[in-house]
């Protein structure tokens, strides 16, 4: 991990970038959406906050916004193109998701993952997600001659994994015919040692930590390559802000704020994982 004065030397420059000039989105005119209508009466947009770094990252050095990231860039783009201004509103991972249908909030800006389960309760407008990476050792040929993941699932491939991760199912379905090592978490992003080990060949990580530890061990190669696996799509799920469910016109436009904002949520988010 960088010290904290790197992070946040990369946060201000990412808010630098998001305040750029930008064209607005033509807010629905007053009686189209209740909850604009609403907001713009009250003037706050209340934004229910919980940190889950890179997209939405608490300050607490006591200078400076007290939030920063994409979630919370996004938001206030929101806030300014309708004129008002952006409230923070602290939630516990209980009660994110509830502030919404109790109206204790106007949207939840703590980054979500898109389950079938929310979206039974609330609307999401996406702008990010989390996928797999899959790395080992570079001086492994196993890993170095792999142009695809696919080739990693073969009998004279041993895969390792957490235990009851959220990888391990994955695992399990995308490589049937791998050697699989179950070992139990070590409080790391990825059972690390069992590939310096060479216990094991290859072994999951999520995409955003990887960076930070391709960085501190030397020697690895992760798949899918490219952006140094950040474009992955294995494991792919959805990362967003939600509102309250029938919503639509203010769905809508957050949807079209968001498309407006996506090279600079895109940007924002690098510069924080690069700077973790």
């Amino acid at each position: 991990m960088t010290t904290t004065k790197t992070l946040l030397a990369a946060l201000m420059a990412a808010a630098f970038v998001g305040h750029a000039a930008a064209q607005t989105v033509p807010v629905p005119a007053p009686g189209t959406s209740a909850r604009i209508d609403a907001i713009k009466k009250a003037g706050v947009l209340r934004a229910a906050v919980l940190s889950n770094p890179p997209w939405l990252i608490e300050n607490t050095t006591g200078s400076g916004d007290a939030w920063a990231g994409p979630a919370w860039l996004l938001a206030n783009e929101v806030a300014k193109q309708l004129g008002v201004k952006l409230q923070a509103v602290p939630v516990s991972h209980e009660t994110k998701v509830p502030v919404l249908a109790s109206n204790q909030a106007d949207m939840t800006i703590s980054p979500l993952s898109v389950t079938p389960e929310r979206l039974k309760v609330v609307d999401f407008v996406t702008y990010s997600r989390t996928a797999l990476c899959v790395f080992g050792r570079a001086d492994n040929p196993k890993v170095a001659n792999a142009k695809s993941i696919d080739e990693f699932n073969n009998p004279n491939v041993t895969v390792a994994y957490f235990t009851g991760g959220g990888e391990e199912n994955w695992v399990k379905k995308r490589f049937p015919n791998a050697k699989l090592r179950g070992v139990s978490t070590a409080g790391t992003a990825a059972p690390v040692e069992e590939i310096m080990a060479k216990r094991a060949d290859v072994t999951p990580i999520n995409r955003v930590p990887w960076q930070a530890l391709n960085r501190k061990v030397k020697g690895l190669k992760a798949l899918p390559d490219g952006n140094n696996c950040q474009d992955s799509t294995e494991m792919a799920t959805p990362i967003g802000l939600a509102i309250d469910k029938n919503q639509p016109e203010y769905l809508n436009w957050l949807k079209a704020v968001n498309d407006q904002m996506k090279p600079k949520l895109d940007a924002d988010e690098a510069r924080i994982i690069n700077a973790m």
